[in-house]
Formats: structure tokens, C-alpha cells, sequence
């Protein structure tokens, strides 16, 4: 775990540099939120026809290798987001970087291979908080590059992806035994990218989970796609202001998963971690979208931060709803159809931004919340069907 936490944090950190200077870079050849969602799109488009079959790999080849190959794509991804000079290299450096982008779903297989089922809430909330902690140190860093040049933040980035890599080559043990990998060679059934949502989709016993957890990312992709459109179109934001605010999530989130939810969660259990989550996010997206002023602005993001209970539990059951060999395919899964929330989501919250306003995406997005809150009590509910190995 101690591995594992240190390279997705490295991993994290430079994927948060990058987060608050991308609307700026665009702002070179366009200035609409629609662009900026676009490219957010382009990444997750990529990301979900790749995420299946780097998880249906991880089950037949082991989690290091495709771990590290994914963050090696991160690197060559962000050099190029760094040299591009237009928008269409942009476009396709954020393409490669979704197609390996495998980095969070091996890592959460590997999780369910080293961790007891009864332990997992609390081993997805250290991720979560290598996740918030890269996101603090991340943005701080890619503010105090853009002051050299708007482009440095990426080829930091970059070289940050390569060090993980490294980090990882040399330290990251491997995780799934040799005797416990999927033993059927791969077919051409397993590169189709939807192929894993008909399969999951047979599954009764994840449909209202994978449907809520659609739903919360769904409304969750507005704050990731045009947050730093907002603050700076209220409140005049500049990249190093969006940094800091970038950082200050990332603080909220790290101490939601790194310090409450691992000492929480076994006292809590998932019906109060859901609770506690979903009433936080909706409370936090409905202030963010009416937030006068900055101070209030912060307090609301903090309040946003309450997703680490909400999801940490959903991933947590989902991962108890399958047998050990499924791990990689379920995860792999999990990112396809969370993919499509990253299609989707800045397909609907930069329109609805440029037409309706800033805080558009935010009050609409915590009726979706609502919903997706919903989902997720009528799936704790019901007893979970016994894990099955297809």
C-alpha cells in the first residue's frame, strides 16, 4: 500500500498541475466553455474504449505492467499538451493520455488483490486521499509554473508522470499471483469497449450502485471540466488564484479520505458514509452556484469534498459483488462506464454554462445528486447477490 499510495500521488500531483491552467491555454485559440469541455471530452472518449481492455490485461498479465505503461502514456501525453501549438495537438495529446489512461483502475485492483474484503473502504479512501494530496500540491505547483510560461505547468507534468514511472519500475511490487490470472487468451471480443457494459449490465446485483455512481459523476464532471471557468468569469480568477483554490480541494479531499474516512468507515458503515456524502456534495454544488463572494466559495467546495464517503462505499460494495479474478474487469468496468460520465458531463455542463450561466452546471448538477443518492439507499437496501465469477 505504502507503494502504491506514493505512485498514484506522484501520479496525481502532476495531473492537478495541469487541472487550473488548461482553460488558459486554450484561451490562446478559443475562449468558450464549450472548448474547454470538448478536450475534457476527448479524454474521456479515448479513456472509455481503452479502460476495458486495460483492465481485462491487468486480469491475465498482472496489475505492474499495465500500471506503469498507462503512467508512461501520462508523460508522453502531457510533453505533448506542452508543445502544442494548436488546438489540435492539444486535442490529441489529451486522446493519448485517455487511451492509457488505465493508472486509477489498475490501482484499484490492485487494492481488492492486497486488501480483505472487510478493509477495502478504508484502502479506496487512502487512494482517494493520495488523489486529494496530489490536488494540494499539484495546482500550488502548476500556479508557480504558469508564471514562468503558460505552458511550463505541463511539461512538469510531464517529467512528474516519468519520476512515477521510474518510481514505480523499481519499487511497485506485483499484486496478482501468477495461479490467480485469468488463464483464457484474450479475444477480439475484449477490445470491444462496450462489451464490458453489456457484461456488467447482466450483473442485477450492480445495476442501481453503477447507476448512481453514473449519475453522482455525471454531475460531478461540472466542477472537473469548468470550475476554473466559473471563478474566473464571477470572480476574475487568475491561474495562480485557481491554483490555490485547486490546492484548497485538494486538501478538503484528502483529509475526507485520508484521516475521516479511515477512521470512520467501520464505524459509520456505507448506509451513514452514503449519507453523510451525498447530503454534503448536494449542500456544497446548490452553494457553489450561488456563492457571492469567495470566502463562501471555499466554504462550499470544502462541502463538495463529502464525495470521498459517497464513493469510497459505492466502490467498496460494487467490489464485493464479484469474485477475485474479476477485480481488473469489474474496475476496468467501472472507469468505462465513469468515462461516459466524462463524455457526457462537460457535453451538457458547457452548454448549459455559456447559455444559462456559471452557476448552471451546479444547482442543476445537485438535482442529480439527489437522484443518484436515491439509487444508492435502494441498492443497501436490498442484500447482495453472492459474488460470482463469469
Amino acid at each position: 500500500m505504502t507503494f502504491l499510495f506514493v505512485t498514484v500521488f506522484l501520479d496525481l500531483v502532476g495531473v492537478g498541475i495541469l487541472v487550473p491552467i488548461i482553460p488558459y491555454l486554450v484561451r490562446q485559440f478559443r475562449t468558450d466553455a464549450t472548448t474547454v469541455a470538448l478536450l475534457s471530452l476527448s479524454f474521456s472518449a479515448a479513456q472509455f474504449f481503452a479502460s476495458p481492455v486495460l483492465g481485462v490485461l491487468s486480469d491475465r498479465y498482472g496489475r505492474r505492467p499495465v500500471l506503469l505503461w498507462s503512467i508512461l502514456g501520462t508523460a508522453l501525453g502531457h510533453f505533448l499538451f506542452g508543445i502544442a501549438g494548436s488546438l489540435p495537438v492539444m486535442f490529441a495529446a489529451r486522446i493519448l493520455d485517455g487511451i492509457t489512461g488505465g493508472n486509477i483502475s489498475t490501482a484499484q485492483a490492485y487494492i481488492t488483490d492486497i486488501t480483505p474484503p472487510e478493509d477495502r473502504a478504508k484502502s479506496f479512501g487512502l487512494i482517494g486521499a493520495a488523489f486529494g494530496l496530489g490536488f494540494i500540491l499539484g495546482p500550488a505547483i502548476g500556479g508557480a509554473l504558469s508564471t514562468i510560461h503558460v505552458a511550463a505547468p505541463a511539461f512538469g507534468a510531464g517529467a512528474l508522470a516519468l519520476l512515477t514511472c521510474g518510481f514505480g519500475y523499481f519499487l511497485l511490487p506485483e499484486s496478482l499471483p501468477k495461479e490467480l490470472r485469468t488463464k483464457q487468451a484474450m479475444r477480439w471480443g475484449d477490445l470491444n469497449p462496450l462489451r464490458p457494459l453489456v457484461q456488467v449490465a447482466r450483473r442485477k446485483n450492480l445495476h442501481a450502485l453503477l447507476t448512481a455512481l453514473f449519475v453522482l459523476n455525471f454531475a460531478f464532471s461540472a466542477l472537473q471540466s469548468n470550475f476554473a471557468l466559473l471563478t474566473m468569469a464571477r470572480f476574475g480568477y487568475t491561474a495562480k488564484q485557481n491554483a490555490t483554490i485547486f490546492a484548497f480541494i485538494g486538501l478538503s479531499a484528502a483529509i475526507v479520505q485520508g484521516v475521516l474516512i479511515r477512521r470512520l468507515s467501520s464505524r459509520l458503515g456505507d448506509r451513514k458514509m452514503v449519507i453523510i456524502g451525498y447530503v454534503s456534495m448536494i449542500t456544497g454544488f446548490l452553494g457553489v452556484s450561488l456563492a457571492p463572494n469567495e470566502t463562501l466559495l471555499y466554504v462550499f467546495t470544502a462541502l463538495i469534498s463529502g464525495v470521498g464517503f459517497a464513493s469510497t462505499a459505492q466502490t467498496a460494495l460494487l467490489s464485493h459483488r464479484v469474485g477475485p479474478r474479476e477485480q481488473g474487469w469489474l474496475m476496468g468496468s467501472l472507469q468505462s462506464v465513469l468515462a461516459v460520465t466524462r463524455v457526457l458531463g462537460p457535453l451538457y455542463a458547457g452548454p448549459v454554462f455559456d447559455m444559462l450561466g456559471p452557476g448552471a452546471p451546479y444547482w442543476s448538477g445537485a438535482m442529480f445528486l439527489l437522484l443518484a443518492f436515491v439509487l444508492t439507499l435502494s441498492a443497501i437496501a436490498k442484500p447482495a447477490d453472492a459474488a460470482s465469477e463469469a
